[in-house]
């Protein structure tokens, strides 16, 4: 298709965007009195959440060609701004309501160009919810929209019309479009904060421009003494979000290989590239949806890469005799992004987060196969190096499958047999159940004898475990205290980990607060980032926080996590008696009541969740912290020791 015969295609359709687009499924009523059902939650997730609503819609537009630019604010008030220059929203009278398009598309559930009247052929807001439940959810909401040489106005108040749609300017040129839309979240509804985090932002919009090629995003901070602005624009797409991603890493291979192409309506784009790391990172997407459990399309690619480069290993004289690869073999090292569009994906669950359609396996086997296969034909060099990599990768598998089977012969263990040392809780239900990680025999004892014992099981732990971002697998399943954890949670390991197998859905790491307890929670941490991340992304991992302190002055007591808070309670006592201060140096040094009280009983305890919002932080800071490399850790240590205080040694 010429450029003349494109811009025809793309000014026909502009013009049949219309009203008549704009379908209608249901009111608005529920969303104020159950935001959680249309947002997920009302914390910062949710608040966030309204951002990701709107900024799809122009996402949207760019997957159908007509924006190529969004910008988002967040103004001084922490209202947002997010402006895009696709078609605008349509303004014309929509025949089912009676009123603009425009109107209806802010305050009717379930109304937008996406439900197959030929809005979108595309779309990742699938419910079509977002504009009106961001508007439900916002004390004010006001949309600007050039269309046809002219701007209109609306404005909102938690849903309602506030001020009826109008024309305010009607000299703009013809060329002039786009959407903007400013909202104010209700602190009514966000009760926990309603303060934007600007580095959440960057990194799901930096993520958005990776997955949408030519698209540039732009966010900016006007908070007083936050003030801050990035943008981010991507012509190769996925292929520069693979090299960020391993940044820092020994590359096997550069460039990333990159495969793109269409069957059946199906749009698949694939980039990986090998690293020198014992782990894969597969990222999956379904219309710029982050697909955290996989899906079809997953299952397509995994198998058309284990079959692809087993065929070529065959044809090389690489693969000898009955040897095959297996799929974890062919995916250590790897970094991979995989990203399909579809004109009607299906999604396990209310979560969007695993596909389900058929079609998306074979349209992504289909495609990548071929252009993987013809890649590995034509740089032989590289193809070797890959399969040599999995060939290694099979032989250190071996022999962690053979010290796995001698390990379970002589220590028993079996997922029906848990390790000696935990003291396992009587309840069956998982939801309710804790496993306390515990450093030291002596803390381990005083949890035992002061947990609940129908919901919270104890695993002490002894000294340091394996530092597993320097180890292979078969080196991993060596480490007792490593397999004894394996064994207790029940999800098997490796290609056979399965978080929904979990005997626990809290798992509590208890250190002593000192460096020796912050370097083994580092370790534990690290364990569960590589091996058994899908427990940090379904939030069952936490960490205690006991006191530092206790203080006592006659019948009064009070236990203290910090520097700062012992500082205002001791000011706030009378002078006399003069308080008694305790140092808790370790566990260990609480008895079993002391330590229920402070650390595990759910009514007074303080917990931190675990997080996983920036995979790729997380990854270099492992990386940097624990690696092989010393030298990204030594700088990191120059340049922060300086802001270190009160330093055990």
């Amino acid at each position: 298709m010429t450029q003349q015969e494109e811009q025809a295609r793309k000014a026909e359709l502009a013009s049949e965007y219309d009203a008549s687009q704009i379908q209608v499924l249901k009111g608005l009523e529920a969303v104020r009195k159950r935001p959680g059902m249309y947002i997920g939650s009302t914390t910062v997730q949710g608040l966030h959440h309204l951002v990701w609503e709107i900024v799809d819609n122009g996402i949207d537009e760019a997957l159908a060609g007509f924006c190529d630019e969004i910008n988002v604010i967040v103004e001084p008030d922490n209202s947002i701004i997010v402006t895009d220059n696709g078609r605008g929203i349509p303004v014309d009278i929509q025949k089912e309501t009676g009123k603009p398009a425009l109107e209806t598309v802010f305050t009717v559930l379930h109304a937008g160009g996406k439900f197959g009247n030929g809005g979108y052929k595309v779309s990742g807001g699938l419910h079509g919810v977002g504009a009106s439940v961001v508007n439900a959810l916002s004390t004010e909401l006001d949309v600007k929209v050039a269309r046809q040489g002219k701007e209109y106005y609306m404005d909102f108040a938690r849903g309602h019309v506030n001020t009826a749609m109008k024309v305010i300017k009607d000299d703009l040129p013809q060329s002039a479009h786009g959407t903007t839309v400013h909202f104010v979240p209700d602190p009514e509804i966000f009760r926990e904060t309603t303060v934007y985090n600007i580095n959440t932002l960057i990194d799901r919009l930096r993520e958005l421009a990776f997955l949408n090629k030519g698209l540039k995003i732009t966010v900016e901070d006007r908070r007083e003494g936050k003030e801050k602005q990035e943008s981010f624009h991507y012509e190769g797409g996925i292929r520069h979000y693979v090299e960020f991603l391993n940044e820092g890493h020994e590359l096997l291979f550069d460039p990333p290989i990159y495969v793109e192409g269409e069957y059946k309506g199906i749009t698949v784009e694939v980039s990986l590239q090998y690293t020198d790391d014992y782990r894969s990172n597969l990222l999956t997407f379904t219309n710029n949806i982050h697909t955290y459990e996989g899906g079809t399309h997953e299952t397509g690619f995994k198998t058309a890469l284990t079959r692809v480069i087993n065929d070529y290993g065959r044809k090389s004289g690489q693969i000898k005799g009955n040897v095959t690869l297996s799929g974890e073999d062919v995916r250590e090292g790897l970094t991979a992004v995989v990203s399909i569009k579809h004109p009607n994906p299906q999604f396990e669950g209310q979560t969007k987060t695993k596909l389900s359609n058929s079609d998306a396996r074979t349209a992504t086997d289909h495609i990548f196969a071929e252009t993987m296969t013809r890649f590995m034909m034509e740089n032989p060099d590289v193809a070797r190096k890959i399969v040599e990599k999995g060939m290694l990768a099979s032989k250190a598998r071996d022999a962690a499958k053979r010290a796995r089977e001698v390990t379970r012969k002589k220590s028993g263990l079996e997922i029906s047999n848990l390790p000696g040392k935990l003291a396992d809780n009587t309840s069956k239900d998982p939801a309710i159940s804790e496993l306390f990680i515990v450093e030291g025999d002596s803390a381990g004892g005083s949890a035992k004898q002061g947990r609940s014992r129908l919901t919270q099981a104890i695993l002490p732990i002894r000294g340091k475990i394996l530092n597993v971002e320097k180890a292979s697998l078969n080196r991993v399943l060596a480490n007792e205290e490593i397999r004894s954890l394996f064994t207790a949670l029940g999800t098997g390991f490796g290609d056979d980990f399965d978080v929904n197998k979990a005997n626990y859905h809290k798992l509590i790491i208890m250190t002593d607060a000192d460096v020796d307890g912050a370097h083994i929670r580092t370790l534990l941490l690290t364990l569960f980032y590589r091996f058994m991340r899908p427990m940090i992304e379904k939030g069952y991992v936490y960490i205690a926080q006991p006191p530092l302190y206790q203080v006592r002055q006659g019948k009064f007591v009070k236990y203290i996590e910090n520097d700062e808070e012992l500082e205002r309670v001791v000011n706030s006592l009378q002078p006399s008696p003069k308080p008694v201060i305790q140092r808790y140096k370790g566990l260990g040094e609480m008895d079993a009541e002391q330590l229920w009280e402070t650390t595990m009983d759910p009514a007074n305890r303080h917990l931190l969740r675990v997080k996983l919002d920036d995979a790729k932080a997380a990854d270099e800071i492992f990386q940097m912290l624990m690696g092989t490399k010393v030298g990204p850790r030594r700088e990191f240590i120059e340049e922060n020791a300086t802001f270190v205080e009160n330093l055990d040694l």
